[in-house]
């Protein structure tokens, strides 16, 4: 898998803690997303430090519609109970998550990775399962490497939006996202550099 990044991407990594270029956007009543663009400085370095330290893997034989697939990315995960590392894979990932606890007031106790590796990675349409047990999560989304898609659109069908995600960009999805949206990486027919997805969940509703 071959990486180009940017001049400005490879230089060392940080973020901008006082979330800047926040913005703010309600999709309803009950469900809000923020996006922060160019959030982390050093996106490069960082997606080339995971690739390395991160144990990515496809998973086989899932069930969709009515047939065994494989899953169309490759991912990893990390939880907070993890014996390998107290705080997340690097540091920096640590220091990101306290970042968000701080700010979104959730105690984010996992991070899940979505490695898509060109146009023909993808995920479909869903809302994050964890919905089931956490009342009003918040789901955020670091997206470093190449920018994909991310559309969200009213649970069941209706007009969608779309935010291009990559390079250090910050996603969060707040309020019922969970339970009244859903959201997906759409396929791509033109040729596409890998994109990881950095996702920060919590099982719990408030830290």
């Amino acid at each position: 898998m071959f990486f180009q990044g940017s001049l400005f991407g490879v230089c060392d990594p940080g973020v901008d803690e006082r979330f800047t270029e926040a913005e703010r956007v309600d999709l309803d009543e009950r469900c809000w997303v923020e996006f922060v663009p160019g959030w982390l400085v050093g996106a490069d370095a960082l997606f080339d430090d995971l690739l390395d330290r991160l144990e990515l893997r496809q998973r086989t034989n899932i069930p969709m519609y009515d047939s065994l697939v494989d899953e169309p990315r490759l991912t990893g995960s990390w939880r907070a109970s993890s014996e390998l590392a107290a705080d997340g894979p690097t540091p920096l990932l640590g220091d990101i998550r306290r970042l968000l606890i701080e700010r979104y007031h959730r105690p984010f106790d996992s991070i899940g990775f979505n490695l898509y590796r060109d146009g023909n990675d993808s995920v479909a349409w869903h809302g994050d399962r964890h919905r089931n047990f956490v009342t009003d999560p918040v789901v955020a989304i670091l997206s470093v490497g190449h920018p994909r898609a991310l559309r969200l659109r009213p649970r069941g069908g209706g007009a969608s939006r779309g935010w291009n995600l990559g390079g250090g960009d910050l996603f969060v999805m707040g309020g019922a996202c969970q339970h009244d949206w859903e959201h997906c990486v759409p396929k791509l027919r033109r040729a596409v550099g890998p994109r990881l997805s950095i996702t920060y969940r919590h099982d719990t509703a408030s830290s």
